[in-house]
């Protein structure tokens, strides 16, 4: 299978008035389509600086990536919802569009569709204030989803919700992306989270961050979030992962 997404000897730093801090020290990874891979790694680690240079709001230092397809779309959603409190749900959910200038009426009509799919059909003239941290997520997941990205960018996407909420959403967010065929890399610190949403595992060192271990995860009768925490193969996966990240030592 030919990849989506090919990053080279990818580096990072930042410059401050005292020091350069090395932020990414030569990360190479390969994403394939329909991937769903996760980033794990300690607070500050350089997971959510990745992303960025992915979605181009920042530049590497040093190294490269690129994409194996012309026009690429890049979806990108940030740990908070981000939806605006006096528009109401279908214009948060189309916001995106008619900023990119593509509200058309076949966009329009997707994005309705989505709402539909997603349950959120009898909230479109709701405002977000009326809607649980659960469900603004799925909007603005969708959202994400209007511009029908070929990759999907989520930065610690359930980090403010309650544990309960966590375990529901991802399991909804897991459902849309499967359906949607949608690549996606997701950065997480929940371990548990990470081997039951992902294809694909990357545990990332302390800063300067590089690539410790890849996980290509395979359990038993793989559905759901919450019903791959259940396989046989979820523990030994958590043990291996949390012995791995560097706060254990």
């Amino acid at each position: 299978m030919n990849s989506l997404l090919e990053i080279k000897n990818l580096k990072k730093n930042y410059v401050t008035p005292k020091e350069e801090i090395k932020a990414i020290d030569n990360i190479n990874l390969t994403i394939y389509p329909n991937e769903i891979v996760t980033l794990v790694g300690t607070s500050g680690c350089g997971k959510s600086s990745l992303l960025s240079i992915l979605a181009d709001i920042e530049k590497p230092s040093a190294g490269s990536f690129y994409f194996n397809k012309k026009d690429i779309t890049i979806g990108y959603m940030l740990q908070n919802d981000a939806l605006l409190p006096w528009l109401s749900i279908l214009d948060n959910a189309l916001l995106g569009l008619k900023i990119k200038k593509k509200l058309t009426e076949d966009n329009i009509s997707y994005v309705k569709k989505l709402l539909t799919d997603y349950h959120l059909d009898e909230f479109m003239d709701k405002f977000p204030k009326e809607l649980s941290g659960g469900m603004r997520q799925r909007v603005a997941l969708i959202r994400t989803l209007a511009l029908k990205p070929d990759i999907l960018l989520l930065d610690e996407p359930f980090s403010a919700l309650d544990y309960q909420s966590r375990l529901s959403i991802s399991d909804d967010v897991y459902n849309i992306i499967r359906k949607e065929k949608i690549t996606t890399i997701m950065v997480s610190h929940d371990i548990a989270e990470a081997i039951s949403m992902s294809d694909k595992v990357i545990v990332l060192s302390k800063r300067p961050c590089h690539i410790k271990k890849i996980y290509n995860i395979d359990l038993t009768n793989k559905r759901n979030p919450i019903e791959n925490r259940k396989a046989k193969e979820f523990a030994s996966y958590y043990d291996q992962i949390w012995k791995d990240l560097d706060y254990v030592n």
